[in-house]
């Protein structure tokens, strides 16, 4: 089964880069007109940006208790990017790539899920502080649009859900496993019409509910603990910021602290609040307009726009081929030398 579903995301995302083709290949001639030293360093940034991922979430994993080296993290990091994009589930299959390398090494699939929950705040809440200053410069200079305040108001509304959820866990965890059983109860009378059946098992959601008890009251307390994942949240926007940076270099265009951090705060801001996967063809239209609004040339700004995404997108997509192959390796050897 494993293989099979290894097998349907892979072709889900053959079938993703057919029917992106065009982009693509205008990234790909978009780099070739670029300054090669600027996007060499662009490429350097992007390994720190992935493996900077990867050591925030050895950070989280360290909240709950949980081993989890570098080298085991960064393939499982790139790979839930690779999923969530290829086959879109909100989330969910990037965080089955964790639950199920924690079934491998024995460990409890509720405290993995915990940690990828926990995250995702740590992500969301790291990029509003510099989102802040982002909207500060677009309202500064009359660029603020009600897209972004919507969009920076759904993004604000779901890190205070995820907190509030925590919140209750911690302080309350029988009345978590109601809010749960709830929500399972509630999705099943929606899709019950279309499906015939309940979709989710309340039982299974009364078991979750259990287990993240748990696993939240093995959350450590000391705040001090919490600063260097925050840290790395903050951190890896600074990397992200200074791609940019440097694709407005790898083309020429001079580049303003306020512009590139309003740029950046666009595109990362469509890449989670978007309907489509990572913001496909949302982030590279929002963006683009966004530069130019900010007083770029339409072809700089198409330019940077392509670059940005290159290195912050499709590059990592294509490293989720390699990283579903090393997760796949290393989880039928591991298998093997399970006892029967």
């Amino acid at each position: 089964m494993r293989r099979f579903l290894t097998a349907l995301v892979l072709l889900l995302a053959i079938y993703l880069i057919i029917t992106r083709y065009a982009e693509v290949e205008e990234i790909v001639q978009t780099v070739q007109t670029g300054d090669w030293w600027w996007l060499g360093l662009g490429l350097l940034l992007q390994g720190a940006w992935l493996v900077n991922i990867a050591l925030q979430y050895r950070s989280v994993y360290h909240l709950l208790s949980i081993q989890g080296s570098l080298s085991q993290l960064l393939p499982l990091a790139v790979t839930s990017n690779f999923v969530n994009t290829a086959a879109p589930s909100g989330g969910v299959g990037g965080v089955a790539i964790f639950i199920t390398d924690a079934r491998q090494h024995g460990t409890s699939t509720a405290r993995v899920t915990i940690a990828s929950v926990l995250y995702l705040l740590f992500d969301y809440f790291g990029f509003l502080c510099v989102l802040a200053y982002g909207l500060i410069v677009l309202f500064v200079h009359n660029h603020l649009t009600l897209a972004e305040i919507a969009a920076s108001g759904i993004l604000l509304a779901s890190a205070l859900f995820l907190a509030a959820l925590f919140a209750l866990g911690i302080s309350a965890p029988r009345q978590l496993e109601r809010v749960l059983i709830n929500a399972a109860r509630s999705v099943n009378w929606v899709l019950r019409p279309i499906l015939r059946r309940p979709y989710l098992s309340e039982a299974r959601a009364s078991e979750f509910a259990s287990d993240a008890a748990t696993g939240l009251a093995a959350l450590r307390t000391d705040w001090r603990d919490y600063l260097l994942p925050a840290a790395f949240s903050l951190m890896g926007k600074v990397i992200l910021i200074g791609i940019l940076y440097v694709c407005f270099r790898a083309f020429q265009v001079p580049p303003e602290a306020g512009t590139v951090v309003a740029a950046f705060c666009i595109a990362y801001l469509f890449t989670i609040v978007s309907p489509t996967p990572s913001g496909i063809g949302v982030v590279e239209g929002a963006m683009t307009i966004g530069l130019t609004t900010m007083g770029l040339q339409l072809e700089a700004a198409t330019v940077i726009t392509l670059a940005y995404r290159g290195l912050t997108f499709w590059l990592p997509f294509v490293y989720g081929f390699v990283g579903i192959r090393i997760l796949e390796h290393r989880w039928a050897r591991q298998g093997a030398k399970t006892p029967p």
